[in-house]
């Protein structure tokens, strides 16, 4: 059952890409900000993870119409956290487990330089995000409990952002993205 649901969220995602690269050839105008790799690392916030973890994320914008980008991403965070159960044959302790999240999807930004009449150097933007989540965990040996780890959440991810990139030059540009879920700071890199 899961390995069909996991098949439907990609089909859907590739899907999603592939209107994402027709609309970057039919839509695309004069202000541009798309043809950006955008490589960050931050820290993510999660209730059901109960502490913040370390982030890896990249994404990589395509215009699509003016001022408006669709970003295809990738993220990647791992984090350790435990569990107390027992039973009569097992002693009632901490059994602890690590999970590995990928989330997969596309990210939308919309440019608000013209409106905040920013100059070349800046750029300043609200986006969403919207994907799937790919978890792998693993427990210690001898746990026999629920494994159940994030109770109520759907294998979606969803996101909103808030961020501003400085450019150096033409080429390369730092950015600072603050978000509900995953903020992140790190490099651009234009084509």
């Amino acid at each position: 059952m899961k390995a069909l649901t996991f098949i439907a969220h990609m089909r859907a995602l590739v899907l999603s890409l592939l209107v994402v690269f027709f609309s970057t050839s039919l839509f695309g105008q004069s202000d541009t900000y798309g043809k950006t790799l955008n490589l960050g690392i931050g820290l993510g916030y999660y209730g059901y993870i109960g502490h913040s973890t370390p982030v890896l994320h990249a994404n990589y914008e395509f215009d699509v119409a003016r001022n408006f980008t669709l970003a295809p991403f990738i993220t990647f965070y791992s984090y350790q956290n435990s569990n107390y159960w027992g039973n009569s044959n097992n002693p009632s302790k901490n059994y602890f487990y690590r999970s590995t999240v990928v989330p997969i999807g596309a990210k939308g930004s919309y440019y608000f330089d013209r409106v905040l009449r920013a100059g070349t150097k800046w750029d300043f933007y609200l986006a969403g995000s919207l994907g799937i989540v790919i978890r792998s965990t693993v427990w210690d040996s001898g746990y026999q409990g629920d494994r159940t780890i994030n109770q109520g959440r759907s294998g979606a991810y969803l996101d909103v952002h808030i961020g501003t990139e400085y450019h150096f030059n033409s080429r390369f540009g730092a950015f600072l993205d603050l978000s509900s879920g995953v903020s992140t700071a790190g490099f651009a890199i234009h084509r």
